[in-house]
Order: structure tokens, then sequence, then C-alpha cells
């Protein structure tokens, strides 16, 4: 939710929440909160296969719609996976991964 007029923001207290102005400021300022580096480094690897996958598919030019024909599925599928709203499974992975020409590497340490 976007917050235009300034007394909203105040009134939400977004302006003491984050008076700070970048994305990297806002990150360093939330990790000091207790638990928020634990919940951040949870997701890391589904926030770095999606950035890479969506990189991957922009600088292929494909759209989503595009991608979608060539997985067989619906360009909401792709924009669901996109979002991080969906739980894909390693099969919807794997397509994706085949239509975008990508191979999916998993390290465990």
């Amino acid at each position: 939710m976007r917050y235009k007029r300034r007394e909203h923001r105040e009134e939400m207290g977004i302006d003491m929440i984050f008076p700070l102005h970048t994305h990297e400021e806002v990150h360093a300022e939330l990790m000091k909160r207790p638990g928020y580096k634990e919940a951040y480094d949870d997701l890391e690897l589904e926030f770095r296969l999606l950035s890479e996958i969506i990189r991957a598919r922009s600088e292929r030019g494909v759209t989503q719609a595009e991608l979608a024909k060539r997985m067989g599925t619906k360009q909401s599928a792709i924009a669901r996976f996109e979002s991080g709203r969906g739980n894909p499974t390693i099969d919807f992975i794997q397509r994706l991964s085949h239509a975008l020409g990508l191979k999916i590497r998993i390290t465990v340490q």
C-alpha cells in the first residue's frame, strides 16, 4: 500500500518506522530487529531462485505468457511463482528452467 500524502504516512507511523530512503538502508535497519535476520535467512533460497529466474527470463526477452506457453501452463501460474505467492513443485521448477534453457544446481553445505 502506498501512502502518498504525508499525513497518511505520519498517521500510520511509517515515517517513524522507515525514515530511510534506500532499500539497502531499510534492509540494514530491519536486520537489527530480533527475529528478522533468521526469517530473512530462511527465505534466502526462495528469494535467490526467484530473482535468478526472473533475471534469466528478462535477459532472454521472454514474456510470462511466452514462458507459460513453452511450459504448457497459464501466465497466471508464472506471475504467481515470480511474485513469491505460490509454492512451486520441483517439477514446475524443472519445467520452467528447461523452458528458459537453464540448469538448476543445488548445493548442500
